[in-house]
């Protein structure tokens, strides 16, 4: 699939999510169990002491079980909170019990941690930060939801000089021959798909 301008991210959304949509609660567990396996094979997860993730809603690619297992390890496991412009604070993962489902406008179910918000701030200080998405390029170029909250945690890190390992975690057809791109737009260093690793520097 070649998408080549910025007026196609719309349609690729809407192609990819319509893929996804698809997918019944086995394929979502099956690929979640496989999506766990490959992502903790990670050098950059394997050493990290905080890693930046996000609790996995609907037909996304599971995370529960990455987080379990980095929990597991010792890892400090920070997950977002919504704010109302859009932006994230963040507040530490203590298991599947710590999690407030959380609806926020007209948009999709949320779960975030309860407890102590620790400020947007708080992902500079990740290791690596795992990203949501729903395609990436060959170039390791993401596509979003876009509603802009990872290219201002993106945006967030870049500013302070912060160079944490960026993973995003997809099924295996949403890699991508190209997605389109703005100035702001910034690559991830490598992407997880049930079936491997693929990195991008």
């Amino acid at each position: 699939m070649g998408y080549e301008t910025d007026a196609d991210k719309e349609t690729l959304r809407r192609e990819l999510l319509s893929v996804r949509n698809r997918l019944t609660a086995d394929d979502i567990r099956a690929t979640s169990a496989a999506l766990a396996e490959r992502a903790l094979e990670l050098p950059e997860l394997a050493h990290a002491r905080t890693v930046a993730a996000y609790v996995s809603v609907g037909s996304e690619p599971g995370t529960l079980a990455l987080l379990d297992a980095l929990r597991a390890r010792g890892v400090r496991v920070l997950l977002p909170v919504l704010l109302p412009d859009n932006d994230l604070d963040w507040g530490v993962y203590t298991g599947p019990e710590g999690l407030a489902p959380v609806r926020r406008g007209g948009r999709m179910t949320l779960l975030e941690p309860l407890g102590e918000h620790l400020a947007p701030e708080a992902v500079t200080g990740a290791d690596a930060v795992l990203l949501p998405g729903l395609a990436v390029d060959a170039r390791g170029m993401r596509l979003g939801r876009g509603g802009g909250s990872y290219d201002r945690v993106l945006a967030r890190l870049e500013r302070v000089g912060a160079d944490p390992a960026l993973v995003v975690l997809l099924y295996d057809a949403e890699v991508v021959g190209r997605v389109p791109e703005e100035p702001h737009d910034r690559p991830v260093h490598a992407v997880v798909t049930p079936s491997g690793v693929r990195r991008f520097r």
